[in-house]
């Protein structure tokens, strides 16, 4: 390489030294790809598998194969009930014209469509007495057909509902389904104010559901997050074995824990341990699956600390104990199980604080959760002494996943009765799906139900 002659000899020799540096970090730079890329291409060497770089995510550990066990019978789709019957038959015999009557079955096959839209037009006819000329006309009952005086049909109502929320399809999706599929078209307005309105009628199930949930012996309750216009907010859940129960406040505070529950339920509460939920005065529950989860990140991060290992290995063992204690046996009057179940309860908890108590307040890495531990020690065992309470809270996280979905595809709601109407349907949507209901049908019975006002 030619340097310029004008340059003086020292600026020559700081150059020459600067390009030289260049040089170095060039060959580092493209030793350090070759690695990478030879990690990407081959990520095995000399049969043993090399560890990935730290940007690449693991792999889940491979399933042993299992052998698939074979059928009892074979797989081909069973015939349905057939819901119309046409036959095919020649009229005349095609060489002498004679006609053809009768006949025997030759052949079956079943064909499953679905049917197209049908605008139906409804005239009242207003008809005169001939002898006491009287004018008479009928007062049609159009409540099955479609809600108050809207144009759009019950069915096609449900269709737009159950796309929406049971779907999770934003409302320009199903405008796009609707034309295409059934050559109707309706304004992204009009759809809106559909699932509107499915909700209004369906806020007296709502309020019902809340009462449920009042006087049910379980409740699990969690939250997530939620926006509405553009701003922070949460989804809370409620649940039990039979009911889902959702409703969205900018809170997340302990006032949405009261509104809810009110001072009539007398169950037991599950939860995490956020302290809103301490507002319930009665039996708690605090979720195991939180502590364990906390326990084994804690593990992660200090690796080789054994007394930290120890000490998480005897608190999964007082867990596992409690989850198999068997209760106190059948054939007993159920106040003497009780007086068994809440004594076994006081003895694990003893147990786990035996456990707990010398690393609280140390510098160990476990002062914290043995400080939680000590705090929540009357709430971690009410499985034990309320066999129909869980000892975790994954009944309320399973409950919010579809409206966690949900919100990843629509970002939110966008105003306050854009979030009612996401409550109300994720509500009985979440209810009739735990009940094993078909929502069309359920839906039906709330958008068909003469007594209520029009919408």
């Amino acid at each position: 390489m030619d340097l310029p002659v004008d340059l003086d000899r020292a600026s020559r020799e700081e150059l020459i030294e600067f390009i030289g540096h260049l040089f170095s970090h060039n060959q580092a730079l493209e030793a350090r790809i070759a690695e990478l890329e030879g990690q990407q291409k081959a990520p095995t060497e000399g049969g043993k598998e090399r560890k990935p770089p730290s940007w690449v995510k693991a792999n889940r550990p491979a399933r042993p194969k299992q052998e698939r066990k074979k059928r009892a019978h074979g797989f081909a789709r069973r015939r349905e009930e057939p819901t119309h019957r046409v036959e095919h038959a020649r009229a005349s015999c095609p060489d002498c014209g004679i006609p053809l009557p009768g006949g025997k079955v030759r052949g079956r096959r079943q064909i499953i469509s679905i049917p197209q839209v049908r605008v139906t037009e409804h005239v009242v006819l207003e008809r005169t007495c001939p002898k006491c000329r009287q004018r008479w006309s009928p007062e049609p009952d159009w409540s099955a057909l479609a809600v108050g005086r809207q144009r759009v049909g019950i069915s096609v109502q449900q269709e737009v509902c159950v796309l929406r929320e049971e779907c999770r399809l934003p409302y320009g999706v199903i405008q796009r389904y609707l034309k295409w599929r059934y050559g109707l078209g309706l304004s992204v307005g009009e759809l809106a104010a559909l699932v509107r309105g499915a909700a209004g009628r369906g806020q007296e199930e709502y309020n019902r559901l809340q009462r449920e949930i009042r006087s049910s012996p379980v409740v699990y309750g969690d939250e997530t997050g939620w926006r509405e216009d553009g701003r922070n907010g949460y989804l809370w859940s409620f649940s039990t074995p039979e009911v889902r129960y959702f409703l969205r406040r900018g809170s997340r505070g302990s006032k949405v824990v009261e509104e809810v529950l009110g001072d009539e339920f007398e169950g037991v509460l599950v939860s995490d341990f956020y302290g809103a939920y301490n507002v319930h005065q009665g039996l708690h529950q605090r979720c195991w699956t939180h502590l364990l989860r906390d326990i084994h990140q804690l593990k992660e991060k200090y690796p080789g600390h054994q007394g930290l290992a120890q000490w998480a290995q005897q608190v999964r063992e007082v867990y596992d104990q409690a989850q198999a204690y068997p209760g106190p046996g059948p054939g007993l009057p159920e106040t003497v199980q009780h007086t068994r179940r809440v004594k076994q309860q006081q003895q694990f908890q003893e147990q786990l604080l035996d456990i707990c108590k010398p690393h609280s307040g140390s510098d160990a890495p476990m002062n914290v959760l043995c400080q939680r531990v000590e705090r929540f020690l009357p709430e971690l065992f009410t499985f034990v002494a309320e066999p129909r309470a869980k000892a975790d809270n994954n009944a309320a996280e399973r409950s919010l996943r579809p409206a966690v979905v949900s919100r990843k595809i629509s970002g939110g709601t966008r105003s306050p009765e854009g979030s009612k109407t996401k409550s109300v349907l994720a509500s009985l949507f979440g209810t009739w799906r735990l009940r094993g209901l078909n929502p069309y049908h359920a839906l039906n019975s709330i958008l068909s139900q003469p007594q209520l006002a029009p919408v």
